[in-house]
């Protein structure tokens, strides 16, 4: 049977990482039959749409433009509904995560051992963007598995992997950094029992262009919270 996947790459201000990004997207050993990437300019401000713009991308790639700057989940919402393959992933152009570490994520679902799979992050020295960078995402994963009475190890991980099918059943309507802790609300108040395989990572800093403050983490909380109550 055909397998294909469709890599979802949400883009705001990435002009001096995205080509880098695109080509691990697209060469990157997968196994899958075929893979599409959608790509969702969220208003970038630095050069980056008028590098998407004036690329010659293979047929392989959806570029979607977004006319203002709408947030993390608002793009990838976005690149869902441009999705056409059987599985879909999300992946960021900053170059923290690797397109390869989706290949362990597809292999539960494609033998059928898991419906749900997440890329989960060691922190090391060297991978850590600062101490209460990691302490932030041990506290809202333990709040998660507080809420949901669950066991998982890393809620704020972009990579995450299940069916395109799935994915647009979940009800979204996160704007910003908040849609990944309410992906794994929705998947888990669905049901569903998130399978996890170690990836590897290496953060950015805010000199590279690290976006995530102590604010986003409140906001975190928030919709755990909301998922739960409503």
């Amino acid at each position: 049977m055909r397998r294909t996947l469709s890599i979802l790459m949400p883009v705001y201000n990435e002009r001096e990482t995205l080509a880098r990004a695109v080509e691990d997207a697209l060469t990157a050993e997968l196994p899958v039959d075929a893979r599409q990437l959608v790509i969702v300019d969220d208003g970038s401000t630095d050069g980056t749409l008028e590098l998407i713009r004036t690329t010659e991308w293979p047929e392989s790639v959806t570029v979607v433009e977004h006319d203002r700057n709408r947030g993390k989940g608002a793009a990838i919402q976005t690149a869902l509904g441009h999705a056409t393959g059987d599985f879909a992933a999300i992946l960021d152009a900053d170059l923290e995560y690797r397109a390869a570490d989706l290949a362990p994520l597809l292999e539960p679902l494609l033998s059928g051992e898991a419906r749900v799979v997440y890329g989960t992050r060691s922190w090391s020295s060297h991978s850590a963007f600062s101490f209460w960078y990691v302490m932030g995402n041990k506290a809202v994963t333990q709040a998660t598995n507080v809420l949901y009475n669950c066991w998982i190890s890393d809620v704020m991980t972009c990579h995450k992997a299940m069916s395109t099918e799935l994915f647009r059943s979940l009800r979204l309507r996160e704007r910003g950094f908040s849609i990944e802790p309410e992906i794994t609300a929705r998947v888990l108040l669905a049901g569903e029992r998130i399978y996890e395989v170690p990836i590897t990572y290496r953060a950015r800093s805010r000199e590279d262009g690290k976006k995530l403050t102590s604010l986003d983490g409140l906001r975190v909380l928030r919709t755990l919270v909301r998922c739960r109550i409503l």
